[in-house]
């Protein structure tokens, strides 16, 4: 199985994303700092990893500061801020920032080594849940195909973009380890090109059969009956079902319905932000125009043409046919099946 986070006794190993598939590196982490780089340069990218990443980033700078209380929960506050700012729209990041903080604030009393010991326990928790909670919601989605089917996907939720084994190629995993025969369409994913790195190295690594097509090709594959299913990953699902997704995301949403597709998000409960009502409330991350107009070092553009990146769009509830979490499968009205699966999960 594919591991794209490791932690050892004073090292956070990353698969490094940015040279997939060309190459296969490990970037060793040992700060919190080190870690904010990582999220923000994209050598970890997927809500549920890069949760994973900033817990484990955040054990690290824990073990540098001052080992008497308060001064430590000042500094351990002060990193959690900066982690926060890594990337806005991922709500899983802010989430396990949040359960780590809470490790700190139930033990007001207790010596700083006790702490730093806990905080490790609650990020090995997180992980493990994570790769737990991405095989349940596989099986639960691998029920939504047919026994024969092509599923269309957009960006990379898969191994990569979590603990492990993933959301959306999950769902795939999971109903080809039933023996069902599917086959998949990556979208290429632009600009960065996460599908046809990414998706594709993890699909040919497991014998799935895989096709990467261009962003602008799935209207006619969707025309001309090539595909069965979209299933998608997620980075926040709001309250009443709008979903924010890498960018093109809700362009594949209107096609697969104008066109009577199935369209299936696979997300765990913890990307959902009952916090925020819908999808305006939802920040969008603008990245830098750059890495639109320059791919793999060449500049495909003209010097000093601008450029607009807003990462992730935000799909409608009124066009997901379903929410798959590790709770079962979602649907609208999307404020009360919703509520109910985090509250199953004993979330907040």
């Amino acid at each position: 199985m594919i591991e794209p986070i490791r932690f050892t006794a004073d090292t956070l190993l990353l698969l490094d994303q940015r040279l997939l598939p060309e190459r296969e590196e490990w970037l060793e982490l040992r700060s919190t700092e080190d870690a904010i780089v990582a999220i923000r340069d994209l050598v970890v990218r997927g809500a549920p990893a890069i949760g994973v990443t900033a817990a484990y980033g955040l054990v690290l700078g824990a073990r540098q500061l001052p080992k008497t209380r308060p001064e430590f929960d000042t500094g351990f506050a002060e990193l959690c801020a900066a982690m926060c700012e890594a990337r806005p729209t991922a709500i899983n990041l802010a989430w396990a920032v949040d359960r780590l903080q809470q490790i700190v604030g139930k033990m007001p009393a207790a010596a700083v080594d006790e702490v730093l010991a806990a905080l490790l326990a609650e990020s090995e928790r997180i992980q493990v849940a994570d790769l737990d909670a991405n095989r349940t919601m596989g099986r639960h989605g691998a029920a939504l195909l047919g026994d024969q089917a092509t599923v269309l996907t957009h960006c990379n939720a898969g191994a990569l973009a979590t603990a492990g084994y993933g959301t959306a190629l999950g769902v795939v995993r999971a109903a080809v380890e039933l023996g069902k025969k599917i086959q998949v369409l990556a979208d290429e994913t632009r600009p960065y090109l996460q599908g046809a790195r990414l998706t594709a190295w993890e699909l040919q690594r497991d014998d799935i059969p895989c096709t990467v097509i261009a962003d602008n090709m799935s209207g006619y594959m969707m025309q001309t009956g090539a595909v069965d299913a979209v299933v998608v990953g997620s980075d926040r699902i709001a309250a009443n079902g709008d979903v924010a997704n890498k960018i093109g995301t809700y362009m594949v949403a209107v096609l697969a319905r104008e066109h009577g597709i199935p369209f299936y998000v696979a997300a765990p409960t913890s990307t959902i932000d009952l916090g925020v009502a819908n999808g305006t409330e939802i920040p969008i991350e603008e990245r830098d125009g750059d890495e639109v107009v320059v791919i793999g070092g060449q500049r495909i553009a003209p010097v000093g043409i601008s450029a607009a990146y807003p990462a992730f769009d935000v799909t409608p509830a009124r066009l997901v046919d379903a929410i798959i979490t590790e709770q079962g499968v979602a649907r609208a009205p999307y404020t009360e099946s919703l509520r109910a699966h985090c509250e199953a999960a004993a979330l907040p």
